[in-house]
């Protein structure tokens, strides 16, 4: 019964009306509570957990604050619709499990975009903002060719498309190779996004411990893989970067396997000194992707995916055009221009800056916490124990603004008993100080007597 609920709030750090609204969001998160279910009355609850009535109504205002539960006078307080997906914890940011990149003090990327227009709509070029061919133009294409060439991948303009976003590639690469039972092998934590893509094609993700050509001959052995999925650089969510002598391996490992590598390089031109793609060692076996979301911002919702061949890049654009037609051309017009006029640098180099000045902090703030990170990324992986309850510190910090998601929403098979951590996103909308608010909670949570000290491995 929902009005029985009551939530563990000992130990929790910061104040306890924070934590009972915390808890609130982590329970309906976790399925204990539905939209409609009755929250216990205020007084009977505080009853409950030894504290004072006052705390709990703060506790409830600021859950119906964020969306949480609304309040229906003497009827009590129910769960919200709006509460359904466990995210309405925060009314800072559209959706706080994204782990999107950090915006700066500064406006480079505002700046950026409405010089970019001006220069467009100047031109009078309109064709450019008008439907385009499946793939994408040929001068965006070779927007995306130029840039491959920075992880040393070469690519032909033919054999390179553009798509609406990381995704919308991820899945029309799914669409053009993949069929229902084949075994795809990935990290034992992996992209949400492909999760979703083997469940509706009926494909088996087979999980290695590492990210290795031994691992994956094994995972093959035990029985035939028809693709690997690899972030390769700052991997979402564990952080974890391939280095180039392992990379050269897997690609050797995947051609003599004739595997197909489906490489997911969101991240791959962040650092500023980026690390030869593993697609650069097996060109005709691999399935290239890059995007602008990650490391400029997720308003341009503009990817580039480069195939094996050209007949496989026809195949895929089709199979993208099926999806999402094509991506947005304005974004795509911009992303082409920035290209040409330097901007995308200095883009990517704000972002590069704010993401390192931020890790900064969270070294300076977490102190002796263990975890990792990318010097030059913007989300920690925390380990932490097994007795721990990472939904409600996930919660907890969702009030604050801060993305924190626990690992099992990263798993790559249910009931997956992998030890248990945390991605923690320092970027998003949340601005510097916010930041700093939001670690210090976090590290009074882990810290305090009682409570999250323990959890930490």
């Amino acid at each position: 019964m929902a009005d029985s609920w009551a939530p563990d709030i000992a130990g929790a750090a910061g104040p306890k009306y924070k934590a009972v609204t915390a808890a609130i969001a982590a329970a309906v998160a976790r399925g204990d509570l539905h939209h409609g279910d009755r929250l216990p009355p205020q007084r009977e609850l505080a009853d409950r957990l030894g504290i004072d009535l006052t705390t709990v109504t703060k506790a409830y205002d600021l859950a119906r604050q964020r969306g949480l539960i609304v309040a229906r006078g003497r009827a009590g307080s129910f769960i919200s619709d709006d509460a359904r997906s466990g995210e309405a914890a925060t009314a800072a940011q559209h959706d706080i499990a994204m782990n999107s990149p950090p915006i700066g003090p500064g406006a480079e990327l505002t700046a950026a975009m409405a010089a970019a227009l001006a220069t467009l709509t100047r031109t009078g070029n309109l064709a450019r903002l008008h439907y385009q061919r499946p793939g994408g133009a040929a001068a965006d294409r070779e927007t995306g060719a130029e840039l491959m060439t920075r992880t040393g991948l070469s690519s032909l303009v033919e054999q390179t498309i553009v798509t609406a976003g990381g995704q919308n590639g991820l899945s029309a690469i799914a669409a053009a190779i993949l069929k229902p039972g084949d075994r795809i092998a990935c990290g034992r934590f992996v992209y949400p996004g492909l999760a979703a893509i083997a469940r509706r094609i009926g494909a088996t993700l087979v999980p290695v411990a590492e990210m290795s050509a031994d691992a994956l001959a094994a995972a093959h052995d035990a029985a035939p893989l028809r693709a690997l999925y690899v972030v390769p650089t700052n991997d979402n969510p564990t952080t974890a970067t391939i280095p180039v002598r392992d990379r050269r391996a897997i690609a050797q490992w995947a051609h003599g396997a004739s595997v197909q590598i489906i490489e997911d390089d969101a991240y791959g031109l962040l650092p500023d000194a980026p690390t030869p793609a593993i697609a650069s060692f097996a060109p005709d076996i691999s399935w290239y992707i890059a995007s602008v979301a990650k490391i400029i911002s997720p308003a341009l919702r503009v990817g580039f995916v480069r195939a094996p061949g050209v007949a496989q890049a026809m195949q895929l654009a089709s199979c993208q055009h099926e999806s999402a037609v094509m991506a947005p051309p304005l974004n795509v017009a911009m992303v082409s221009l920035w290209l040409a006029d330097g901007s995308f640098d200095r883009l990517v180099d704000a972002v590069r800056r704010e993401a390192a000045w931020r890790q900064k902090l969270a070294r300076t703030v977490l102190g002796d916490t263990r975890y990792a990170a990318h010097p030059q990324g913007y989300h920690l992986w925390l380990p932490l124990a097994d007795d721990s309850h990472a939904d409600m510190l996930a919660a907890a910090l969702a009030l604050d603004g801060l993305s924190a998601v626990a690992s099992d929403r990263f798993a790559a098979t249910d009931g997956d008993r992998a030890a248990k951590a945390m991605r923690v996103s320092l970027g998003g909308t949340v601005d510097r100080r916010g930041l700093s608010r939001a670690l210090h909670r976090l590290a009074a949570q882990l810290w305090s007597p009682g409570g999250g000290g323990s959890d930490i491995v």
